[in-house]
């Protein structure tokens, strides 16, 4: 199983990005996907997840980041709208896939968002 995130750049603040992330591989079914995300010197965070029962989103993105999946594609997407410096992050993607062989949680290669102040 892979996993290949796309999408991340340099932005302005206050402007947008869209995050991507699609999954490969000798896949079943997905029973989660979801978005981390990790600055300099920081521990790696939750930023948003999504399953059949929802999404949940970290305090201070919530408002400003949507996550969303298209399940026909395993590809999960995050938009990030009045991004911030603080936005700044590494950003990884993860999905928790049911294979033939069991139940595992996957981690893309991580894509880097640089928000300019």
């Amino acid at each position: 199983v892979q996993l290949q995130a796309s999408g991340g750049g340099l932005v302005q603040a206050g402007g947008s990005l869209r995050l991507s992330c699609a999954s490969s591989g000798s896949i079943r079914s997905i029973n989660a996907m979801g978005w981390y995300r990790q600055a300099p010197g920081k521990q790696r965070e939750l930023v948003a997840s999504i399953t059949g029962g929802g999404t949940t989103y970290a305090a201070s993105v919530k408002g400003r980041f949507t996550i969303s999946r298209d399940n026909t594609k395993s590809t999960v997407y995050l938009q990030m709208n009045s991004l911030k410096f603080e936005d700044t992050a590494v950003y990884y993607c993860t999905a928790a896939v049911h294979t033939a062989w069991g139940n595992s949680d996957y981690w893309g290669q991580g894509t880097q968002v640089t928000v300019s102040s």
